[in-house]
């Protein structure tokens, strides 16, 4: 379709700050980024339910989730990574202008990538969170047996193995995970995203 035949209707819709008032939170979104098995999932659900819990209104965005629906035509090379973070940039950039606070949880390897859906997202509203785990925790951890098979070659382009991962410079916040329990990420993430949606009048 020719972009002439395009025509948005974003002004005559309600505004991001009448939704934002209605559930009385700022939205952002807070971008988990890591390797594999670093805890990215883990933190952003209790980190969820902690915030729906206290009367907020989340949304997670799961790796894994989105690339059996709205990506699972995407591979594992970089470009389709690439395009993997651009469209769920822009689906936390829809949520963001419904008012809503986002989790997303990506390990989104270069820090090019990470740019790329700060700039779709806004950089103002995008807040970047390290979950800082080493290589050889998330291997020993192994979860979902990604690594074996990588090691064995069964999977190409693996984060960590033969795709490199480039760690964020200055993000909003860092988690050092083989440092703390589950619980005790969950509540420092928790506390900093509280502290940058709470409403004020």
């Amino acid at each position: 379709m020719a972009a002439e035949n395009i025509h948005p209707i974003f002004d005559r819709l309600l505004s991001r700050q009448e939704r934002e008032q209605r559930l009385r939170q700022n939205a952002r979104v807070f971008w988990l980024t890591g390797l594999s098995g670093s805890g990215k999932s883990t933190i952003a659900q209790g980190v969820e339910r902690r915030l729906f819990e206290a009367g907020y209104f989340p949304q997670v965005l799961d790796g894994d989730n989105i690339r059996s629906g709205i990506n699972n035509n995407l591979g594992f090379s970089l470009e389709d990574r690439q395009e993997n973070i651009r469209r769920i940039a822009e689906v936390a950039k829809l949520y963001v202008n419904s008012g809503v606070v986002v989790l997303s949880s990506f390990i989104s390897p270069t820090r090019a990538i990470r740019q790329q859906a700060a700039e779709i997202v806004g950089e103002v509203d995008f807040m970047e969170i390290f979950i800082d785990t080493p290589l050889e925790v998330c291997e020993a951890r192994d979860v979902k047996g990604l690594y074996a098979k990588a090691r064995r070659g069964e999977i190409k382009g693996f984060t960590g193995i033969d795709s490199p991962y480039e760690a964020p410079e200055n993000p909003f916040l860092s988690i050092p995970t083989a440092e703390m329990s589950v619980e005790e990420a969950v509540e420092q993430v928790f506390e900093a995203v509280i502290r940058a949606i709470q409403w004020t009048e």
